[in-house]
């Protein structure tokens, strides 16, 4: 099992549905694909968002509109994370 030490170059997600973090980012990887990784994820919710602006809501239940905010949310969050690293990095 790793230990603390090996795992210091990994930055923690945030995700609330756990007391411990179970995914990490990789800090030391090149900016380049730090800035993939978030691109790709916003430009996804972005897609997806769209998408949902388009379908009308009274065809969906509260359960539905909680399940897609949910979604965007987890998505936007991922993306938050990884530009954290990548601000972090500009200030060393």
């Amino acid at each position: 099992m790793p230990t603390d030490k090996t795992l210091s170059h990994y930055a923690k997600m945030s995700h609330p549905a756990t007391d411990h973090p179970v995914l990490l980012i990789d800090a030391n990887a090149p900016l380049r694909d730090l800035h993939a990784c978030a691109a790709e994820r916003l430009n996804a919710v972005l897609k997806y968002l769209d998408l949902i602006a388009c379908t009308r809501l009274q065809d969906h239940s509260e359960h539905d509109i909680n399940t897609v905010t949910n979604i965007a949310r987890i998505m936007v969050q991922d993306v938050s994370d990884v530009f954290r690293v990548i601000e972090k990095r500009g200030d060393t």
